[in-house]
This record gives structure tokens, C-alpha cells and sequence, in this order.
């Protein structure tokens, strides 16, 4: 992937989710409960505290001293043990299933947009949503061509959307995308009301 990202807002970080699909992936999970940007230098952290970050390196390492390192200040998350957790959960999963590679999500047997979301959905962490925003993402800005990863997508895929991180592209993009949860979050709120 030669590519720049605008995900973190911060130029290291943004250089490991270009050049890594794997710090992408952990980035995407950690994307919960924490701004989008903070969620997205988890992983540089990671690779900082690491020496590097290595699906197989975080795979095998004692639990207990894995999230140590995301507790570490500043920590990973909000929540350094929950998410410390998933962290490994994925990276044993991906270990487990596709061989430590990351793209092969994506990549291996020339995959539809469905057959994409599939598997990012039956990633440990990935539930609809975000497994729908990663491809969109995918698509949007890894250059993703996989034939229907619009549609299964859905709403995150349509183009000029500024529903998620899929979306960001720089500080204009952030602040919208950030006004469009904002709206959507007060628009659920008056509806339970």
C-alpha cells in the first residue's frame, strides 16, 4: 500500500496504517468509545512498545504482559484490558485462519464485496457496523476493487458520504464526519424520547 492516510492526524501514525494492514485492522477495532483519531494511533503505540508490530509477536505473548503494554500511559484505550484483549483476539484469529496475513481478508480467492464483509464480520471485535466501515474504507481509500463492496457497504459506501472514518481524508473531512455522528447521535436521542 502505497498511500497516505489522514486516519490519526498524526504523520507517524498515519504512515503505519498506510504501509500496514494489520495496524489498520487494529486501529478499526479499537474504534469505539474514544475519538476516531486516538483510536487510530493505538497501533503506533503498539509498534513503538513492540519494536514493531507483529501479528505473531502479539499472537503468543503472555496475556498479562500484552496489556500491560496497552495500559502503559498513554494507554492503547480508554479501556486498556477489554480492548488489549481484543487486540490479541484478532491477531490470534488472524494467526489461526488466514496465516498471520491480514489482506488476505480481502485478497485471497479474488473475494466479492460480500464475501469481504463476511469475513471482516467474523473478525473477534467486528460486529455489522464496523466490519461495514472497514470495507468502505477498503474501498474508499486502500483501493479496494472488489466487485459490490458499495453495496455491501451500504450507507458507508456511498460515495461523498461523510458517515465514518471511511470518510476522512483531512481536517475538513474530520470535522464533518464528526458533525454527522454528532446529528445522528441527537437525532436517536429525540427519537427515544
Amino acid at each position: 500500500m502505497a498511500l497516505t492516510l489522514h486516519l490519526a492526524g498524526d504523520p507517524a501514525a498515519d504512515a503505519l496504517l498506510a504501509a500496514d494492514p494489520l495496524a489498520l485492522l487494529i486501529g478499526m477495532l479499537l474504534d469505539q468509545q474514544i475519538p476516531m483519531e486516538v483510536a487510530f494511533t493505538g497501533p503506533h503505540k503498539l509498534d513503538e512498545r513492540l519494536g514493531g508490530l507483529d501479528v505473531h509477536t502479539i499472537a503468543e505473548m503472555d496475556e498479562e504482559a500484552f496489556l500491560a503494554i496497552c495500559a502503559t500511559p498513554p494507554a492503547v484505550h480508554r479501556f486498556p484490558g477489554s480492548m488489549g484483549k481484543r487486540i490479541q483476539d484478532l491477531c490470534r484469529y488472524l494467526v489461526e485462519h488466514w496465516d498471520g496475513d491480514a489482506t488476505a481478508i480481502w485478497s485471497e480467492g479474488d473475494p466479492d464485496g460480500r464475501e469481504i464483509l463476511k469475513r471482516l464480520k467474523a473478525l473477534p471485535g467486528y460486529g455489522d457496523q464496523k466490519a461495514r466501515i472497514f470495507l468502505a474504507l477498503l474501498g474508499k481509500q486502500i483501493g479496494l476493487q472488489a466487485t459490490g463492496w458499495r453495496s455491501a457497504a451500504g450507507a458507508y459506501g456511498e460515495d461523498g458520504s461523510r458517515r465514518s472514518i471511511a470518510d476522512v481524508v483531512d481536517d475538513t473531512t474530520l470535522a464533518e464526519v464528526r458533525e454527522f455522528k454528532k446529528a445522528a447521535k441527537a437525532a436517536a436521542k429525540s427519537a427515544k424520547a
